[in-house]
Order: structure tokens, then C-alpha cells, then sequence
């Protein structure tokens, strides 16, 4: 599931969530205070931040996979 989804729009929508959570809470009632806005933006930035951060590219080859390609193409090259 993970495989088709960009880090931006997993960031983005996490975003959403968090931003529909909150609102959620102030058509419930729940006091809007400097305290509750802080939370509030470090809930929102701190989890798409690790996200960014620990999700790389494609991982690095294997030690097979080089012997492997390098075998390949040395048959390939044979007469």
C-alpha cells in the first residue's frame, strides 16, 4: 500500500488529519488556547518530519545483486 504513496502526499495527509482533528475539536467546544495551539503545531510537523527524515530512496544493492550484475555482464560480453 505504502509502495504507491509519495512522502508528500503521506505528509500531506497527515496534515489534513490533524488539521480536521482540531477543527473537529472546536466545533465540539474544546477551548482554543495558546497551549492547545502549540500542541496542536507540534503535532502536526513533528511525525512528517521523521517521516522526511527516515524514509530514503531505494535501499542500497546487495552484495549479490553486484556479483550478480557484474557476472552478467561478463557472459554478456563473451563470443
Amino acid at each position: 500500500m505504502l509502495k504507491d504513496t509519495s512522502r508528500a502526499r503521506l505528509v500531506g495527509a497527515w496534515c489534513v488529519a490533524v488539521i480536521v482533528i482540531g477543527a473537529c475539536g472546536v466545533i465540539a467546544g474544546a477551548g482554543v488556547t495558546v497551549g492547545n495551539g502549540a500542541l496542536l503545531l507540534v503535532t502536526c510537523l513533528v511525525p512528517p518530519a521523521v517521516i522526511l527524515l527516515a524514509w530514503r530512496g531505494a535501499p542500497p544493492a546487495t552484495v549479490a545483486e553486484l556479483l550478480y550484475a557484474v557476472d552478467r555482464s561478463s557472459q554478456d560480453a563473451r563470443p
